[in-house]
Formats: structure tokens, sequence, C-alpha cells
């Protein structure tokens, strides 16, 4: 495989790989002589040149008519790569959501950190008129904060989402977020031997899962027949449930 080839690769093909040869080759040099060694338009020529810029392969010096050309040391062709392996990293779970959805399969959303929490809680809201939940009150406290989670809740509201949420007292620090029709809120409290230490919200054909500070973590599964399944296992437990005051 020959250098034109290898370049190709990386996105590096056509005019912007013979721009790139010949400024590398050139060194220093004003945007004619580089057109004429690429054999090129000046305006074919110059196009690669913002383009090869962009990429931060290349820079323009000088004004008008003084224009040059200077390429970088080509080591930079590394964080040119590594760019790109963090910005396919980001895409994956998407574009996989995607091929699986086309394949008949459920999609799948994995988000890590603080934000990915805030991510997962919010897309709860895409539920058409109600939402089935388990709040750990404890650990949401934490992340993504009680602060946020006041925010959440008048947007809900806002949407006229009702919601129907198990909670457990062990886990409940303080006397928040009670029974509401307000609020658009009825509450149960799991029995006393059941902890909820998980945030689960189901919503249409989704399944939204919220870990704890510790495993720092939000995760989305959209699937007709899970999301059923979870809502039919939610029902089952809301029947034990004591209602709240």
């Amino acid at each position: 495989m020959d250098l034109e080839e290898k370049l190709g690769r990386l996105g590096i093909s056509g005019n912007l790989y013979r721009v790139y040869r010949a400024a590398i080759e050139l060194g220093d040099v004003p945007v004619s002589e580089l057109a004429a060694s690429a054999g090129l338009a000046r305006t074919t020529t110059y196009d690669a040149v913002l383009r090869l810029e962009e990429e931060g392969l290349l820079r323009i010096e000088g004004a008008d008519r003084k224009r040059h050309v200077v390429a970088h040391d080509p080591s930079v062709l590394l964080e040119y790569v590594a760019a790109r392996r963090v910005m396919v990293t980001e895409m994956m779970p998407e574009l996989r959501s995607m091929y699986n959805q086309a394949k008949g399969k459920p999609k799948t959303r994995f988000y890590e950190g603080a934000e990915g929490i805030r991510t997962v809680l919010w897309d709860s809201l895409n539920a058409s008129v109600s939402l089935r939940a388990t709040f750990s009150m404890s650990e949401l406290r934490e992340v993504p904060g009680l602060e946020e989670i006041n925010r959440y809740r008048d947007a809900r509201i806002a949407k006229g989402i009702s919601m129907r949420v198990i909670r457990s007292r062990s886990r409940d620090t303080d006397d928040i977020w009670p029974a509401s029709e307000s609020e658009l809120r009825e509450l149960r409290w799991a029995p006393a031997d059941t902890s909820v230490a998980m945030t689960t919200l189901i919503y249409g054909n989704c399944v939204a899962m919220i870990s704890s500070k510790r495993e720092n973590y939000g995760l989305i599964i959209e699937s007709k027949e899970y999301a059923q399944h979870q809502g039919m296992l939610f029902d089952a437990f809301w029947a034990s449930c004591l209602p709240a005051a």
C-alpha cells in the first residue's frame, strides 16, 4: 500500500492528497506555486488548503496576494487520527442503536457520568401521557442532585405527564415529593423489607435506569417487548406497595 492509499484511508484523498503532499514537499510556499505543483486550479487548491487548515494539517500565513501555505510537522497526523477515534467512539452508541433497530434488535443507549445521568432522566419526558418509576431518592440527591430533580418535576408537570412512583422509606432522607394531585404524582411505599436501590423509569417503549453515584451511569433500552414486560412487573410490585397518606 503506497502513501496515497494510506492517507486516503484517513480521508486525505484526491485533491486533498495532492495539495497536502505538495505542501510538505515545498515547505513555505505561495498558493500559486502550490497549485502549480499539485497540478490544480488556484481556486481548487485554495479550497483544499482551507479544508486541510480546518483539519490542523496546514496553516495559511499572510494576507491577500501575499498569502502562503505552511505544512505542519506530519506528526500532527497522530493527533488527527486520535481526534477521529474519539469522534467515532462518541457516535458509536447512536450508530449501534440505528444498526440494531434496522436488524429488529432492541436499541440500547449507555451514558457515563453525571451528564449522562441527566440525559437519561430528561429522556423520560418523551412519555406521551404517563410514566411508571421507582426512585431511589438518596441516590438521586447525589446525582443529578435535588435542584435538577426539581427542574425535571416542573417540566414534567408542564407537559401534563403523570407519574406513578415507588420509593423506599429507608432511602428517603427528607420528606419531599409526596403524593400530589396538583403535581400529577401518585406515590406508594415499597414493603419494609424491600429497598429500592436504583432509579428506573418506564415510558412508551423505553426503560431507563440510573445507577448510584458509585457506578455513575445511565442506560436506556428501547424495546416494545422489554418495556411491556417491565411494565407488567412494575404493576405487580405496585399492587404490593402501601399507598402514601
